[in-house]
């Protein structure tokens, strides 16, 4: 008996795993005839995950080739597309209708709003708004007039953050819609307010008028104007109150989406005015929640579960696991009534998943990746196919242009946190000399759309950089330089991206470059400031 699953890529080896465990043929499709969970396939079909037909034909002849008893996606964006199958297959899934409501995010936030759901105020444009586009001015005494916040642009069916920045200013309102516009399938955006709060994900199993909560993370979103999520920490510590609202608010946006047999996943902020739903997807999470940091934080395969449920069978490791999670209505909505029985699947450890990130630039080397995985409790270090010798870089402007993970497993959340930030902070890039995109950034060169970003490894005040000057010698050790402001004081404990302090930076500096010519301090620690260990090692290359 087949089981089809929609996309080959990392993502979606878990589901490859689960379909075969259960003794079943995992048949996969995807775009990318190079995907790299292909090999792990029973069998491999190129089908784009957009072509509804193409995809639903080829069910048909798996059904008549063995039968077909699931149709499955996980960290795609693709569940309308599985749904749509379903449907016409009759097989276990959230409906067409409900999957649509879940894909588009200004057909959600219009399910949002008739059912008072707590979520931002909203409104579409497209790329005919761009051709005789309001002022931003205009734009916000429109729709937004009661805004205190900034805006929010994403396309309205894309993830991993791909086109979706904050516009803070008129500068970067229209390049902002132009980038979001450019990167949604169907050529539409939505622009709403932006919600000050922690962001959480959370992973649940919908079934039987049931939401089990599977995986309840704390995001850590990063570098504005855009939302880079540096990792995420499994399980979210705070308090019961808080925890028992979000996941009630969830649940009520899974009501009024109609999802009721499948999968859920939602970003969702705790602000100022409580809980709101960012938004809420009809899948498993991608970002390596569903298939690695739920797993080794609670010791259940979640995409198993989440698979049975799509061959219409029980998840029992799920009904076994769980504990009732208490009703609280919305701060937004407080007569809201419970719209299904609410559950959650407790964790006995956590799970950290940290990204580590770079500077433009052309890669030379990658440093210490085995030093990483050599760390106790760290589970993977994963980096991304273009991080290797010539392949090119860039600070990221979105959750799929990172240079690599790692993910911990520790026994509690603290011990989490930290050894994920030790193995992030050992791995170095380095950059080929002499590169005119490297250079532009070390010169602290921004566009007027971006202002500020990329943002520089370290803050540091002018006073304190003017009192860095003088020549260090040749082959002098470098941290002899170094103020007792870094060493004990105030710039002792701030750290770069890739959570290295200064002095860290400059000993790993004088570790990796012992012998070096004479050159100006001012001029090192201005790129070493700017570009941390990368940008360091990258002024030592160039003289």
């Amino acid at each position: 008996m087949n089981v089809l699953i929609l996309g080959a890529g990392l993502m979606q080896k878990p589901a490859i795993l689960a379909a075969k465990e259960l003794g079943y043929k995992a048949c996969v499709i995807d775009a990318d005839d190079s995907a790299v969970a292909i090999p792990f396939a029973d069998s491999f079909r190129k089908i784009d995950l957009k072509d509804r037909e193409g995809i639903l034909s080829y069910a048909k002849e798996l059904k008549s080739d063995g039968g077909l008893a699931a149709v499955f996606t996980a960290g795609t964006d693709f569940s309308a597309s599985v749904s749509y199958v379903t449907d016409a297959l009759g097989l276990p899934a959230h409906s067409f209708e409900a999957a649509l409501n879940a894909s588009s995010k200004t057909r959600m936030r219009g399910c949002f709003e008739k059912e008072n759901v707590p979520s931002p105020k909203y409104t579409g444009v497209n790329s005919d708004f761009l051709s005789n586009p309001l002022s931003y001015e205009d734009f916000t005494e429109k729709y937004f007039s009661n805004t205190e916040t900034a805006l929010v642009v994403k396309p309205i069916d894309n993830m991993g953050g791909r086109g979706c920045r904050m516009v803070r200013n008129a500068s970067e309102f229209i390049p902002a819609i132009k980038d979001a516009v450019s990167n949604s399938r169907s050529g539409n955006a939505v622009v709403e307010e932006y919600m000050d709060g922690d962001e959480y994900s959370i992973d649940a199993l919908v079934f039987d008028g049931q939401l089990v909560v599977t995986g309840f993370a704390l995001r850590h979103i990063k570098y504005p104007p855009y939302f880079i999520e540096i990792g995420h920490t499994m399980s979210a510590e705070l308090n019961k109150d808080v925890h028992d609202e979000l996941i009630s608010t969830f649940a009520l946006g899974v009501k009024a989406l109609g999802l009721t047999h499948g999968v859920a996943k939602a970003d969702i902020k705790y602000t100022k005015k409580g809980a709101m739903i960012g938004e809420i997807a009809g899948r498993l999470s991608g970002g390596y929640m569903s298939g690695w940091t739920f797993p080794y934080a609670s010791g259940m395969n979640l995409t198993k579960n989440a698979l049975l449920l799509a061959l219409g069978k029980q998840p029992e490791d799920a009904i076994t696991a769980r504990i009732p999670v208490d009703f609280k209505a919305p701060k937004l909505n407080p007569s809201a009534e419970k719209p299904m029985d609410l559950f959650e699947i407790p964790c006995s450890k956590f799970s950290a998943e940290r990204a580590w990130i770079s500077i433009p630039g052309t890669v030379k080397n990658v440093l210490n990746l085995d030093k990483a995985r050599s760390i106790s409790n760290i589970k993977d270090v994963m980096e991304r196919a273009t991080v290797k010798k010539g392949g090119k870089v860039d600070f990221p402007r979105n959750n799929v242009s990172k240079c690599g993970n790692v993910i911990t497993q520790n026994d509690t959340y603290l011990e989490a946190v930290k050894t994920a930030e030790s193995a992030v902070s050992s791995i170095v890039i380095e950059l080929e000399k002499n590169n005119p995109e490297t250079d532009k950034f070390l010169k602290g060169e921004t566009e007027d759309y971006e202002k500020s970003f990329p943002p520089s490894a370290y803050e540091i005040d002018q006073e304190t950089i003017n009192s860095l000057k003088g020549i260090c010698q040749k082959d002098e050790k470098i941290s002899l330089y170094l103020s007792e402001d870094f060493k004990n004081g105030r710039y002792s404990k701030v750290k770069d991206w890739n959570y290295n302090t200064v002095l860290e930076t400059v000993e790993k500096v004088s570790l990796l470059r012992p012998c070096h010519p004479s050159f100006e301090l001012a001029d090192f620690f201005k790129c070493l400031f700017r570009g941390g260990i990368q940008g360091a090692l990258y002024f030592l290359d160039c003289l």
